[in-house]
């Protein structure tokens, strides 16, 4: 998530560059001369860039954008659709590694909706209801399930249910890292917390992803 590091300033104090002196004279207060120099990294590919005094005095952390708005509000709808399916896998599997799976994803999404919810409240932004979630959003957002899939989901069990449970969820977690891209490649991103929000997604949902090809791969 390149566009990420443009907020962050590293401030250098020059002396700490050319180490200790032996002739100094001045002792303790050596340093009062110092500069200081404020240090903006730069995109990859690009220098790191020297910030005037006056371009240093007005960084601060980025404000949220649209672009984060729109990328929350629809993980939420994500989210809660992959706990949908979860919540099919107890009475139709049986496995007992699946549910142990189902769990995980089921505590890791609740927790993760929850500072979704948290995000956009405290920015004074509209938390989505669950009819937005399940009218809205479903085959706008990648990875969704279409209706007729998570139809046909309810009504499998054993190895069928398995299989086919894994590839919606395997499907469904690539589309999050789908959205991840696409946030920092539309320029979002930059507000530290949305940031913070989208690795810790694009890492669970990785993990998981992993897991469950592996899963997959054990079925008959």
């Amino acid at each position: 998530m390149p566009a990420a590091v443009l907020g962050t300033v590293v401030f250098v104090g020059a002396a700490s560059l050319g180490g200790c002196s032996g002739d100094d004279s001045s002792g303790g207060e050596a340093g009062a001369d110092d500069e200081v120099r404020t240090v903006q990294p730069g995109a990859p590919g690009e220098d790191a860039r020297e910030l005037s005094d006056e371009e240093a005095a007005a960084v601060g952390a980025p404000e949220h954008t649209p672009t984060d708005t729109e990328f929350v509000q629809g993980m939420i709808a994500h989210h809660q659709q992959a706990l949908a399916m979860a919540a099919l896998v107890a009475e139709r599997t049986d496995r007992t590694d699946l549910p142990v799976l189902a769990e995980r994803i089921t505590v890791a999404q609740e927790a993760e909706i929850e500072l979704l919810e948290q995000w956009l409240t405290d920015r004074g932004e509209p938390v989505p209801d669950d009819a937005a979630h399940e009218h809205a959003q479903h085959e706008a957002l990648p990875g969704m399930a279409a209706a007729e899939d998570l139809a046909q989901l309810e009504l499998a069990t054993g190895a069928p249910f398995d299989r086919r449970f894994l590839e919606l969820m395997i499907a469904h977690h690539q589309g999050a890292l789908a959205m991840v891209e696409g946030l920092y490649a539309a320029g979002g991103g930059l507000e530290p917390a949305v940031d913070g929000i989208a690795r810790g997604v694009e890492a669970d949902q990785t993990i998981e992803i992993t897991r469950m090809q592996e899963l997959l791969a054990t079925l008959p």
